[in-house]
């Protein structure tokens, strides 16, 4: 995470030691709380438990929060540290009544829709995992996760992950909930704003699984190889499926994603064509300049095996020639991460075009300093 600081105003407000649990506070004193997260988690700080508490966020978003507390919020009580996260989490929450409306719409399809593998709802890694992807983040070091990962470009990793049998499950999940879509006349979202041809997994009761598999799978891997864009904090996600071939979408233009971390596996059919292909990372303000050669790579894609990439690694995807392939695509976020992002410095530390630019700064700065060091000797003789 590249930043100077966070926030340096200082506020003051009102809240209690002594909570009657509910977020209600009986009595008051003054309590100063310093606006600013910490840049670095404290890792020996044991977060409390958030699961019983109606939160408009996962209970995992609380936990990875509070861990970059200030120092002076770590032992005060859980109510108070609801308060203060909210207060910082309210800048990402949909606004109001587009938050009700998203709500109303999942509430609407799950009371309605009978899925067809309810197995599926359930995170199960022994049944939905390849043995070698379980057994290398069992093993929680990098030297055990890059024994199954390959790299076959920077910042692009590869990996076995899906079991065939949870591949077909989900497949069949997804088909099912379409047929009910077509039969139903439900009107449905999309995935987002590049395609309009899959289905929002979260929105037919997907969530929990979802964000079970990327706490506990890929927040591992991702903070040992994503730490600068807050791999180690990620907190929410959006999963959903894409459809290409003939009847659906044929390719895909170079693009980022709405993410920190993306996990991008095919999950079959029969196909042919249809490789993506990557173009380098970059921040906002470079996100159109050119592609340099050593960034290329055009990767084949193969059911049940991952790709994990940078959100803002631009990539997009090639012509599927023939048949149908499906992905299973998670953007993974961190709350923490866009917090500091509106603070960092000038030069995003991940973004290759930044890198360069610094570069062709220094190396001006140091041919201007060559020159006048010319200039000063040719003066003397």
């Amino acid at each position: 995470m590249s930043c100077d600081s966070v926030d340096r105003r200082e506020v003051s407000q009102t809240v209690n030691d002594n909570s009657n649990g509910n977020g209600v506070f009986t009595s008051s004193r003054p309590f100063l709380v310093s606006q600013r997260l910490q840049l670095s988690p404290n890792t020996e700080h044991i977060p409390d438990n958030y699961d019983d508490l109606q939160l408009e966020f996962s209970p995992s978003v609380f936990r990875s929060l509070e861990r970059y507390l200030p120092p002076n919020l770590l032992s005060v009580s859980r109510d108070v540290k609801v308060q203060y996260i909210r207060e910082i989490l309210a800048r990402y929450l949909p606004e109001g009544e587009r938050f009700q409306k998203l709500r109303r719409y999942r509430q609407q399809i799950i009371s309605r829709y009978q899925p067809l593998h309810r197995e599926l709802y359930t995170l199960n890694p022994g049944k939905f995992f390849a043995p070698s992807f379980i057994k290398a983040v069992s093993g929680n070091t990098e030297e055990s996760l890059r024994s199954i990962i390959s790299e076959p470009s920077p910042g692009i990793y590869t990996f076995e992950m899906l079991q065939p049998s949870f591949c077909e499950l989900l497949l069949s999940e997804v088909e099912n909930f379409e047929k009910w879509v077509n039969e139903t006349k439900i009107k449905i979202m999309h995935p987002n704003s590049m395609t309009s041809y899959g289905a929002v997994l979260d929105d037919f009761g997907l969530e929990t699984m979802l964000d079970k598999l990327m706490e506990d799978f890929i927040c591992p891997i991702s903070r040992v190889f994503f730490p600068e864009v807050g791999g180690f904090t990620l907190d929410s996600h959006h999963g959903f499926v894409v459809h290409y071939g003939k009847d659906w979408a044929v390719d895909l233009g170079l693009h980022v994603d709405d993410s920190e971390v993306t996990l991008n596996v095919c999950l079959g059919n029969q196909f042919s064509g249809g490789e993506q292909y990557f173009g380098g990372i970059r921040c906002d303000k470079h996100m159109n300049t050119r592609i340099e050669p050593e960034e290329t790579l055009d990767y084949s894609q193969v059911p049940g095996k991952a790709v994990l990439y940078h959100g803002h690694h631009r990539h997009g995807a090639r012509a599927t020639t023939a048949g149908h392939r499906i992905n299973l695509i998670l953007w993974c976020r961190s709350s923490v991460f866009r917090e500091m992002k509106e603070y960092q410095k000038k030069n995003s530390s991940w973004c290759e075009w930044c890198q360069h630019e610094k570069k062709e700064r220094q190396l001006q700065s140091v041919s201007a300093t060559k020159l006048e060091l010319f200039k000063m000797e040719e003066s003397r003789v």
